[in-house]
């Protein structure tokens, strides 16, 4: 169990707004259009991708980085994983909650996966070329929610991998990162139940 003192406390905090800056938002300074009003209304990587490719690799970038720096910045070397999962976290909930946006966000997906990028870089890839995969066929296909699709079903293979490679504990971290991106998605969920 992590010993919860006030050093802890406070880089759990700063992890969090650190995962709270909205890179979508960002990433289309300039353009006149406010991201939350534009597509699906998502503060993220998917949404800005409807705009500009470009744009969307800045978000993406980002997105990505502040779950990979959040750790960075705060794991101390010869820290446990329990930890920078912890740190991961809190930059995750920040992305999806973030205060700078009326704690509304993102759906966390690309911030997960530069916590992931620290954790797990081999899993990781493994997952990112299913998923490029899946948004492919997706693609071809005309499914409507393939990055929901793409993104869930990589993130199932994820936990599935964690409990083969590393065990019980971690692939449960996983599972709870997992079920809590799942429900960020509710939306597109329903998307998927009205197009069935």
């Amino acid at each position: 169990m992590p010993d919860w003192n006030p050093a802890l406390l406070a880089k759990l905090v700063g992890c969090f707004l650190l995962g709270s800056i909205p890179f979508a938002v960002i990433s289309m300074w300039g353009t006149g259009i406010d991201i939350r009003k534009f597509g699906s209304g998502n503060p993220g990587f998917n949404n800005v991708l409807r705009y500009s490719k470009w744009r969307s690799a800045l978000c993406l970038l980002g997105d990505a980085g502040k779950g990979l720096f959040a750790i960075w910045l705060c794991l101390e070397p010869g820290g446990s994983s329990l930890h920078a999962w912890m740190f991961g976290l809190a930059a995750i909930a920040g992305h999806c909650y973030s205060p700078f946006l009326g704690f509304n966000g993102g759906k966390g997906i690309a911030t997960a996966a530069g916590v992931m990028l620290w954790l797990y870089p081999t899993i990781l890839l493994l997952c990112v070329v299913w998923y490029i995969a899946l948004r492919i066929i997706g693609s071809k296909l005309g499914w409507k929610e393939r990055g929901t699709i793409a993104s869930l079903s990589a993130g199932c293979w994820f936990v599935a991998a964690l409990l083969f490679t590393e065990g019980w504990e971690m692939a449960g971290l996983g599972l709870l990162l997992l079920a809590f991106v799942a429900v960020r998605h509710k939306k597109n969920f329903a998307n998927m139940a009205q197009a069935a």
